[in-house]
């Protein structure tokens, strides 16, 4: 019986395409590596974390990098995304599971129930939020603490508050003179659900006030503005 010759080199055609594939990923894996800098998923230093402190917003409690990020980001920072973490989780937690590379998800900032707030992905570089690299290219993403679980996904006065100074500072730094909610995302305040239709979020209650966040956030920025002109 002759070999069947047609069959022997399907099979090596498809081992030969699945090593050129894997030999691609690695590559692929290599470079992100070399990009990545040294002091991401990892615990700092004190000096290395009053780097990126320096870097980023002052008003950052808690500091952990994540390596799910583009480094650096692909496009100048144009919009805030703001989201909910479906849940009343810490900090640490949330870092923590921002460093596992298998969840590929990461954020810039996030507030917990009392107002703290973390830094997990610096402001130059793109967090893996919102799904959808355009958007997340341009926004700054902070993730926000629910003290309520389901029903409107509600967050404490002490998380909002944070958020309506994170907010402004994010702005202020990055010569975002004001802040504007659409609806759609062409405005340059946005949310997660614009992107994808597998998500509410960032609930309801903070849907409903993305226009008083902006509002609030806006008349911070004059009064900064007002008061830069007397000096």
């Amino acid at each position: 019986m002759e070999p069947d010759r047609k069959g022997f080199r399907g099979i090596w055609c498809l081992l030969l395409g699945f090593c050129l594939l894997a030999a691609m990923v690695l590559a692929l894996c290599f470079w992100s590596s070399m990009k990545r800098p040294d002091i991401v998923g990892r615990k700092l230093t004190d000096e290395e974390r009053a780097e990126v402190a320096a870097r980023n917003s002052p008003l950052i409690d808690y500091i952990f990098l994540s390596p799910n990020a583009d480094f650096p980001r692909g496009d100048s920072i144009k919009k805030l995304t703001i989201h909910h973490m479906a849940g009343d989780f810490g900090l640490e937690m949330i870092g923590a599971n921002f460093s596992q590379r298998d969840r590929r998800a990461s954020s810039n900032y996030a507030i917990d129930s009392s107002g703290r707030i973390a830094l997990y992905v610096e402001e130059s570089n793109r967090a893996w939020t919102s799904s959808s690299k355009e958007n997340d290219d341009q926004a700054v993403t902070i993730e926000v603490a629910n003290d309520e679980t389901g029903g409107n996904w509600h967050v404490s006065d002490e998380a909002y508050e944070a958020l309506i100074a994170l907010c402004t500072d994010i702005c202020r730094r990055n010569g975002i003179w004001r802040l504007d909610f659409t609806g759609n995302p062409e405005g340059s305040l946005t949310i997660h659900k614009m992107f994808s239709d597998k998500t509410e979020c960032p609930g309801p209650y903070l849907e409903s006030r993305m226009v008083e966040i902006a509002a609030a956030v806006n008349e911070r920025l004059a009064k900064d503005r007002e008061e830069e002109a007397q000096q």
